[in-house]
């Protein structure tokens, strides 16, 4: 037998409809309804209604979002990492992928096979973009609408638990990618059951989750849970709070300093890490702060402002929103202080955006950075990677500013290779009107950013999916020959080792980083202790005056020749040389040649 129980303050009866049998469900305190039976397939009927819905907190919907529910037992799966300790976030390398392009079955059986090109690579976590349930084949996730399930085209939730433990055999710790701030357009039931969204408040992408109105206990303890049940039902290491940003909540105690609170409790339960890491567009340190110095106690957060900065310096593309970051000043902000709009003017939202971060009391480690990512590649026009318009100076200087920097690195799938894939925009959605509407929503976003919007392709198109797909012939082709996917890929592998043989690479101090910049020159030097990384973006050659040992050199991957010793080294235009160096300069190393 099965106890089944179902939030619905809404309802005046509910029915519960088990493997075709009807049983009357009751009445508990708070809006609570159970009943219990033996079989597997089941929905609610709320009231009078005919069709029985899904179950708000179902594990599995084998025949999509509409369908009924299936039960799933996650003790069920006999775990293998019983020897997994969990790993903190200080001194890791994140990869993030999506399941449905990340091979080309796109399922989670599929990127088990995977995973040992991850290991080769030297990455340390896995962050898996959104799994749960949305309607149709493909989507990016973020238009969930059962969090508790896993997409069934993925694999489902049985697939899921494989794909943690097989993680964890190798050394690579899961971080969950979850959207709490909305719900996706179609197969939302929720609002038949309960209050779970707020009338009147809406975001970019729907209304906004009743955080803080009448009822609203029930619906944050929906998301706790549900982060909880990641990190606990299926061994999940960390968790990446989509946009929280739109998270309306004017409570005492925001829902993200208590989802930290119990996932503290959890991870001391468990005996092993357990990380949150935000998503803001707020630039607000208090999302990172401790909550003893009365902030949400979040172990993380995205940097926008660090991707903005070396996208604008590899690639001198300065509309939109890049626009405030084309002097190289902007990247030595957010190398030595973490945001560049710290309280200063931002011109793309036409006012002051956000606050300096406390360099003297937070670690680097807790701003998670990238060249690339999800967003950034896959909301352009075209879904353009760097490596369609940067050449692969300017790829190797992003990863080396990116992979070396003080911060928590992220790469994007793919980009450790320079794939030659895009990452676009897709959707399935089986209504009609609803896909009319995303593919004419798309081309409107794109506005303020110059793009040509006759280059952005139908998100309902299926070949839009399949062209995201990644290709793993380019990083190993058959042939023992260097392309420029292999030769980027051993670029990437070698930085990853450097920065894990280096302690200064991994020093947690953003006082430790002091970086010099010459904007007529277009070079940039970081100070990392003895390690110093001196790039030049600039068309010309330049020599350095550099004393120590050359320990990588993207000149390698012109086949050029490169000195073991940086004194009085040339070099080239758009390249960059990483050195150890017992001695650092008091002066910019670097002038024009």
């Amino acid at each position: 037998m099965t106890e089944f129980r179902v939030w619905a303050p809404r309802a005046t009866r509910m029915t519960l409809q088990l493997d075709g049998m009807l049983h009357p469900m009751s009445a508990e305190p708070g809006g609570w309804w159970s009943a219990s039976g033996a079989g597997s397939e089941y929905g609610y009927l709320i009231d009078e209604a005919e069709t029985p819905r899904p179950d708000p907190r179902s594990r599995q919907q084998p025949d999509g979002v509409h369908g009924l529910s299936r039960v799933f037992d996650p003790r069920a799966h006999e775990w293998r990492d019983r020897g997994w300790t969990g790993r903190q976030l200080a001194g890791g390398v994140v990869y993030e992928l999506h399941i449905g392009t990340f091979t080309p079955e796109g399922t989670l059986d599929a990127a088990i096979g995977r995973l040992d090109h991850l290991v080769d690579l030297g990455v340390d976590f896995v962050e898996v973009l959104p799994v749960n349930a949305f309607n149709g084949e493909w989507n990016w996730g973020y238009d969930g609408v059962l969090w508790y399930a896993v997409q069934e085209s993925y694999g489902g939730p049985a697939a899921y638990q494989r794909f943690v433990d097989a993680c964890h055999q190798r050394g690579l710790a899961v971080i969950q990618d979850v959207v709490y701030n909305h719900l996706g357009p179609s197969g939302n039931y929720l609002p038949e059951f309960g209050p779970y969204l707020h009338e009147g408040r809406a975001n970019t992408w729907g209304a906004s989750l009743n955080l803080d109105g009448p009822d609203s206990d029930a619906v944050r303890e929906h998301v706790i849970r549900n982060a909880l049940m990641w990190l606990d039902d299926y061994h999940v290491d960390g968790l990446r709070l989509d946009a929280v940003h739109a998270l309306v909540d004017h409570r005492a105690v925001h829902v993200l300093e208590e989802l930290a609170e119990r996932v503290d409790a959890l991870s001391a339960h468990l005996g092993r890490p357990l990380t949150l890491i935000a998503e803001s567009d707020l630039n607000d340190p208090r999302m990172i702060r401790p909550r003893e110095a009365h902030g949400y106690g979040i172990a993380a957060q995205w940097s926008d402002d660090f991707h903005h900065a070396v996208h604008v310096a590899v690639s001198g593309e300065t509309v939109g929103y890049y626009e405030d970051f084309a002097p190289l000043a902007a990247l030595k902000d957010v190398l030595e202080r973490g945001f560049f709009h710290a309280r200063a003017t931002s011109t793309f939202r036409g006012r002051l955006h956000g606050r300096p971060i406390d360099v003297e009391r937070t670690p680097a480690w807790r701003l998670v950075v990238f060249d690339q990512d999800h967003d950034q590649v896959g909301n352009r026009a075209s879904g353009d990677r760097l490596a369609a318009s940067v050449d692969d100076g300017g790829l190797a200087i992003a990863a080396a500013l990116t992979l070396l920097s003080p911060f928590t690195p992220m790469l994007f799938m793919g980009e450790e290779w320079a794939a030659s894939t895009p990452w676009q925009f897709f959707t399935s959605h089986p209504e009609p009107e609803l896909g009319r509407a995303t593919a004419e929503g798309r081309i409107a976003e794109f506005a303020r950013m110059g793009w040509d919007p006759a280059v952005v392709p139908d998100p309902q198109d299926p070949e839009t999916f399949r062209r995201s797909k990644l290709d793993w012939a380019e990083p190993y082709p058959e042939a023992d020959v260097d392309t420029r996917q292999t030769l980027m890929l051993r670029w990437y592998r070698d930085l990853i080792a450097l920065r894990r043989e280096r302690p200064e690479l991994t020093d947690p101090s953003m006082l430790a980083t002091r970086v010099d910049v010459d904007e007529e020159a277009r070079t940039v030097v970081v100070h990392r202790g003895g390690v110093v990384i001196a790039a030049n973006l600039g068309p010309a050659g330049t020599a350095t005056t550099l004393g120590g040992r050359v320990l990588l050199h993207s000149g390698e991957l012109a086949g050029d020749d490169v000195p073991e010793a940086a004194q009085a080294l040339v070099l080239p235009a758009r390249s960059v040389v990483v050195v150890d160096t017992a001695v650092r300069p008091t002066a910019n190393p670097l002038a024009r040649g």
